[in-house]
């Protein structure tokens, strides 16, 4: 119910509303007064200080990217313009082992915690010093983040090619517990990178002790997504359960032509996983993925595109093997010589993709990394490809569950009170697209263009993108995490 002659302080008018639970849509107006949803329904006897027209045009929750690497971005580039543009209102950041905090001023990182470094002198030595520097200078998106195992591991130990030692684990046992007292959303690992390789399961559980009384998620790239990935499930699970936490397998696949198809028997096992406990899983709408580059043959059996290179910023944007061929080396030793770096693996199947994809529970996340002028699009184009090509052309989806995929899902397995619905009360965070024309543009060749058919991004009711423009607010907040009944 709403009441006549109210004013409030913006008004969405004539849209179609797809509220983010899967809910049939709706036609009605969406009024915003300081930052949260106020009314909802037939307005028109409602003024507003300002209007957006909306004839014709989807209001959804905005979404929230469930998987990037834009700690460091949040500060050095706060307009985010490769996440508004495409309909992203909150990052989650921190995954795969990596975090911005806390780290040691003087302390040389190994990749891939280099990659997402910030200058030396500048680097945060607790969580809290993260989150405050984030409130100090907001970002144009919210913010929410998990603290990086391998960021721990860097930090304590002076040698990351074994397993860490008791007293080791304590100490990163502490500088978690610290992080989660600041306001981390649990703790994540990558332990298929070699600065957590050496990592057993046992270690991971020890250090990670404090989730279970904060309740915080356990996330994780897993050791092996390959030959392994059901080992690598089922050590996920353990995890888990030792610490009676939530768990999310980060940007599930099956990789490799061997494993090609693999995903019909890991998705049974995530659904069996998560009758006995919960269990969370995401993915990014592409066959191919995007990380450090990697020298080892197993890591090079597919089409290798560089993305960035700091030894050889005149390779970017050309494959692996035409570099080699050119330098007259072997893969392995022209992967060595363009470290440190980025590259594309083209090493998935789409049918795999599709399947994960349509899962019922997978969330969506970009996994981009946003470093270098030539990243996996996916960086800014993920969810308006769900959105276009995903659900409106291979029709793999309703429009209703693509937009619950990536706002009430991620926002019920992260603990985002407030945040994934379009519902009087809740925070603001809000979107306008046209169903029949959003799409992603960034390809591989040119991966920094933005999305068409997003009209207008509001973050905690502050217009932030419209017409295919950046607005110049930054009107982001720290998120952190609220409990999750097991």
């Amino acid at each position: 119910m709403s009441v006549a002659h109210e004013t409030h302080d913006l008004i969405i008018r004539g849209g179609t509303v797809i509220d983010g639970t899967r809910a049939p849509r709706f036609d009605a107006d969406v009024a915003v007064t300081g930052g949260r949803i106020t009314a909802i329904g037939d307005l028109q006897d409602h003024r507003a200080h300002q209007t957006l027209d909306a004839q014709g045009l989807i209001v959804s929750p905005g979404f929230i990217d469930s998987h990037t690497h834009d700690d460091q971005a949040l500060l050095a580039q706060p307009d985010m313009t490769f996440k508004v543009s495409q309909g992203v209102t909150t990052v989650i950041g921190g995954n795969c082992g990596v975090s911005a905090a806390p780290l040691t001023q003087d302390m040389d990182l190994p990749m891939p915690l280099s990659l997402m470094d910030s200058p030396k002198g500048r680097r945060f030595t607790s969580f809290a010093a993260y989150l405050d520097a984030l409130r100090r200078q907001p970002a144009a998106v919210n913010a929410a983040s998990l603290v990086g195992h391998s960021t721990l591991r860097a930090v304590v130990m002076d040698n990351l090619n074994r397993p860490a030692r008791i007293d080791e684990i304590e100490r990163m046992r502490t500088l978690l517990q610290e992080s989660m007292a600041a306001g981390a959303l649990g703790l994540s690992t990558g332990t298929f990178y070699p600065p957590a390789m050496h990592a057993t399961t046992e270690e991971i559980i020890e250090v990670g002790r404090p989730l279970t009384a904060h309740q915080g998620l356990y996330a994780t790239h897993m050791r092996d997504e390959a030959d392994h990935v059901m080992d690598s499930l089922d050590e996920t699970f353990r995890i888990g359960r030792a610490l009676n936490v939530p768990v999310v397998v980060s940007h599930h696949k099956v990789t490799g032509a061997i494993n090609f198809g693999r995903s019909a028997h890991t998705l049974p096992v995530l659904r069996e996983a998560m009758k006995h406990q919960k269990v969370c899983v995401d993915c990014y709408p592409y066959n191919a993925s995007s990380t450090m580059i990697r020298n080892e043959p197993e890591n090079l059996s597919s089409p290798v595109l560089i993305a960035s290179s700091r030894s050889h910023p005149e390779c970017v944007g050309r494959y692996l093997a035409d570099i080699a061929k050119d330098w007259g080396l072997t893969l392995e030793q022209a992967a060595t010589r363009l470290q440190p770096g980025t590259a594309i693996y083209f090493k998935m199947h789409e049918d795999d993709v599709q399947r994960i994809l349509a899962f019922d529970e997978t969330m969506v996340g970009s996994d981009g990394i946003p470093v270098g002028d030539r990243p996996h699009p996916r960086l800014w184009g993920t969810f308006p490809r769900v959105l276009g090509h995903y659900s409106r052309d291979l029709g793999l989806f309703p429009l209703e569950t693509a937009v619950w995929k990536m706002t009430g899902l991620t926002a019920r397995n992260f603990g985002l009170q407030g945040r994934g619905t379009v519902a009087v009360g809740q925070c603001a965070d809000i979107v306008v697209f046209d169903a029949s024309k959003v799409r992603d543009t960034a390809q591989y060749d040119h991966p920094t263009q933005a999305a068409e058919g997003i009209h207008a991004v509001l973050v905690n009711g502050t217009l932030t993108w419209k017409d295919g423009q950046h607005t110049g607010a930054r009107g982001g907040q720290v998120l952190t995490r609220s409990r999750v009944s097991l």
